[in-house]
């Protein structure tokens, strides 16, 4: 309280490291009152506090826990041997992705992917041909505050039909 007072900022209007000090001495007020806080301190230093700051104070064991180098270890161990990583390495190393590996295509039949406009245009008008339908050609008009939204030209602001 002694060293709050000395560099609180009122005391001290023209002194910018006064304020500073002041807030480290705030931080460190808090740090000690509360007890987890004190706790994760008093075992990971700053860094716990970081930490507990960024990711709660109950994750703060798990955290360093976790980033320890028996854990990495145990990690990467446990996924190779459990083939975790086979579709990473399958798929890189062994040259498997992109349909390399892919079942060729029987003899004689040759599978075109790659189709011209024109071929699409001409599909299209033959399904619909035989399908019976016509093809959209009019896009709708725009929508101005003149354009009617009821069909019927009746206007009801009751929402029962």
């Amino acid at each position: 309280r002694k060293l709050a007072l000395k560099y609180h900022p009122d005391k001290n209007p023209d002194n910018p490291e006064a304020a500073e000090k002041f807030k480290e001495i705030n931080s460190a007020h808090a740090t000690l009152t509360d007890l987890a806080k004190r706790n994760i301190y008093d075992k990971y230093g700053s860094l716990g506090l970081y930490v507990a700051e960024q990711f709660g104070e109950e994750n703060v064991n798990t955290y360093f826990m976790l980033s320890s180098w028996w854990a990495k270890g145990l990690f990467a161990v446990c996924g190779l041997l459990t083939g975790c990583y086979f579709c990473c390495c399958l798929c890189c190393c062994f040259n498997c992705c992109c349909g390399k590996c892919k079942p060729k295509a029987p003899e004689g039949e040759e599978h075109e992917f790659c189709v011209s406009p024109e071929d699409l245009e001409e599909q299209i008008k033959t399904d619909m041909e035989r399908d019976g339908e016509t093809p959209i050609v009019l896009q709708p008009t725009n929508a101005t505050e003149k354009t009617q939204l009821i069909g019927d030209s009746h206007r009801s602001y009751c929402t029962d039909s």
